[in-house]
């Protein structure tokens, strides 16, 4: 299997590493991946420059690695016309998680969804961070074990993975759709310049059998998703109102 690695924590985060680590086990594994860091990037492709890619100045361990000056979907475009025949993308594992709403603002899963528009299997992978970097050892064994359940599976598909710090399972889950508070947070700089943080608060309880239940219980959430964001209900309602 010819596996494709990206993210949008960029090329120096730890968890490209621990992940290019565990993947090496199910086949050949190439890195493209961010210069710099492109976290909450988003689906974001770059039209108006053109992108280049470099050596990676980190060694991965025999691994072919490369750094681009492009967002996450751009790494997955260049990656798999450089290397044609790549039969997965893993995305991650991203220093913090996404779940639920976060999904939509995601570099991390932006580059899975990118490799599904290009017919190319998209697997995004992420994890709660605090103070300290996550402890990837910990959960090491849940990583192998995903990709040995998802990499197995046939077809063109898109899967969003979460792993809490100590995992004691797995759960296939759906998204949270609980509403989120945007939320502006001010502060000044030493030179007392007003700036803003943009955040989120959580309005509501995750719902069990949802991927943000999933992970604060401890289990890792699998969420499989679709590229079509049509609301069935809401189209068949407009369809009968006319007939």
């Amino acid at each position: 299997m010819k596996i494709l690695i990206t993210n949008d924590d960029g090329i120096y985060s730890p968890g490209i590493a621990a992940l290019a680590k565990v993947a090496k086990r199910f086949g050949e594994v190439r890195i493209v991946a961010p210069d710099v860091e492109q976290s909450s990037m988003g689906h974001a492709v770059t039209h108006s420059r053109p992108l280049s890619f470099k050596a990676s100045p980190i060694n991965f361990e025999g691994i072919e690695a490369y750094r681009v000056n492009g967002t996450p979907a751009d790494c997955v475009a260049l990656g798999t016309h450089l290397y044609a025949k790549t039969d997965v993308v893993l995305s991650g594992i991203n220093m913090g998680p996404n779940l639920g709403n976060g999904m939509w603002h995601s570099g991390t899963l932006a580059a899975a969804k990118q490799a599904v528009l290009l017919g190319i299997k998209g697997i995004a992978l992420s994890t709660p961070v605090g103070k300290s970097e996550p402890n990837f050892p910990a959960f090491e064994n849940y990583v192998e074990m995903v990709l040995q359940l998802l990499l197995e599976k046939p077809g063109l598909s898109l899967f969003n993975v979460n792993f809490p710090p100590l995992p004691k399972g797995i759960r296939w889950t759906r998204q949270s759709v609980r509403l989120y508070d945007g939320k502006i947070v001010p502060g000044t700089d030493p030179m007392n310049r007003k700036h803003y943080w943009f955040t989120v608060t959580p309005l509501e309880p995750a719902e069990e059998g949802t991927d943000r239940w999933a992970v604060e219980n401890d289990f890792v959430s699998i969420t499989p998703l679709r590229l079509d964001l049509t609301n069935e209900a809401e189209l068949q309602a407009a369809l009968n109102s006319q007939s």
